[in-house]
């Protein structure tokens, strides 16, 4: 029988509300100190919830010298460009005229909508008294503008990102709400096991900071109201939480055939060695109570990985601050490992960053690597009064030293979507290979 292709993970780029790189991210997780404050990128006065997570400081991040590719990228693009910009440098190999074909790009995009400037120029014009005027809109360049148009684009990103680094192979964007990072990578781990790419460039990107994502989320009581004191806004597993905290960013992975990338003497921080989804058709906004899609897809990217439950460490749980989703990620929890939950340590790093949605799910994945590359646990921050219905092994205030044979990652989406990825410490991969496995 053929062995199956493994998939190392020999590149992470970063950029969100908690550094614009990887090293100051990961830092600011491990220090579990909340990036909340108030928005500042449009006046949020009228909302009930006017705090979030930005990323600040990004005009900082390095040049990119494609003018043409600037003007088509939004906020959320420069996002994905550096992120991506810094996962190609960390692998130390980038496409080719000879191999670009054999490259891949599979990315998680959020809803991309028009920009605020850009909406609040056609505010200005086509309805200055609150009454829309169709014949006035016509006159304004915000919609003569195939620019503006090419921006709003759900697939804008990714044909960014192609054009950024010459790639010509499999290419396909994912769009599942907030599990759309974890699906995009778990899709990209699927294109090198099947040999249709030996690189794929992953992750995700998002930002929904704007009047309309806002208004959204706030009509569906999903966020944090908590404005006076937005540090403690995002509290998965405590008692009192109240929603989520509103975040953005982006996270992106270098992945490539095992063996290329032992080979060319990479540094290979993890396998992404499982991919589990499932779809829960319960509610919009809510998992099941009982944890049903949950199990499903942690269950399944547990056995994708040839693991069992006895070799999972560590869970970098969805986490979300959300009353429903908080117990019923945790009741998924104690329904897959049973007997032994409290060996499994657990936290929610969307305490420190918010809720990053299309981009959640790849930051994360990052953090899982990282954290198996570091042997410590990042801390779940703004813990003080555990919910009796989410009475697992958390991770507390502060990371906790241990060695990470196996992690998973949780990324449960609005509309049911449910995402698990499984990683593997890079050493025990390698001994697996070595006796043929």
């Amino acid at each position: 029988m053929m062995t199956r292709r493994r998939v190392a993970i020999t590149g992470i780029g970063l950029v969100t509300p908690a550094g614009l790189d990887v090293a100051s991210t990961w830092a600011r997780i491990k220090a579990a100190r909340s990036c909340a404050g108030p928005i500042t990128i449009f006046d949020a006065s009228g909302f009930s919830t006017r705090i979030a997570a930005e990323v600040k400081g990004f005009d900082d991040l390095p040049p990119i010298d494609d003018r043409k590719l600037l003007k088509y990228a939004s906020r959320a693009h420069r996002f994905a460009l550096g992120a991506a910009d810094q996962a190609i440098a960390d692998a130390g190999v980038r496409p080719t005229a000879q191999d670009a074909a054999r490259w891949g790009c599979v990315v998680g995009a959020g809803m991309m909508t028009i920009a605020h400037e850009e909406l609040a120029a056609v505010q200005r014009t086509a309805a200055p008294d609150g009454e829309f005027v169709a014949s006035a809109l016509l006159a304004e360049p915000v919609a003569n503008d195939v620019m503006a148009f090419s921006r709003s684009l759900s697939t804008a990103g990714i044909s960014l990102l192609l054009r950024r680094f010459g790639i010509r192979g499999y290419a396909s964007t994912v769009h599942t709400a907030c599990a759309s990072g974890g699906q995009a990578i778990g899709t990209a781990m699927r294109l090198i096991r099947r040999g249709l790419a030996d690189r794929v460039l992953t992750g995700g990107f998002d930002s929904m900071i704007s009047p309309v994502g806002l208004s959204g989320f706030c009509l569906l009581s999903a966020v944090s109201p908590d404005n006076d004191q937005p540090e403690r806004a995002s509290r998965p597993f405590d008692l009192t939480r109240n929603g989520f905290l509103l975040g953005e960013g982006a996270g992106f992975l270098v992945l490539e055939e095992w063996t290329s990338a032992v080979q060319r003497g990479a540094t290979i921080y993890a396998e992404l060695a499982g991919d589990g989804n499932s779809l829960s058709s319960y509610r919009i906004t809510d998992s099941h109570p009982s944890g049903d899609g949950p199990i499903q897809s942690m269950r399944r990217a547990i056995a994708d990985a040839g693991a069992q439950n006895a070799d999972i460490d560590y869970l970098n749980a969805h986490g979300t601050s959300t009353p429903m989703n908080d117990r019923s990620e945790c009741a998924a929890v104690k329904a897959v490992f049973a007997g032994r939950v409290n060996a499994v340590g657990v936290s929610s790093t969307k305490s420190v960053t918010g809720h990053l949605i299309a981009a959640a799910g790849a930051v994360e994945a990052g953090l899982c690597a990282l954290a198996i590359r570091d042997s410590l646990m990042p801390p779940n921050a703004n813990l003080q009064q555990v919910d009796p219905d989410c009475d697992v092994n958390i991770v507390r205030d502060q990371p906790r030293a241990q060695r990470i044979g196996m992690a998973l990652s949780n990324s449960l989406g609005f509309g049911g979507s449910n995402s698990c990825l499984a990683f593997r410490h890079p050493e025990d991969t390698a001994a697996l290979v070595a006796s043929g496995r």
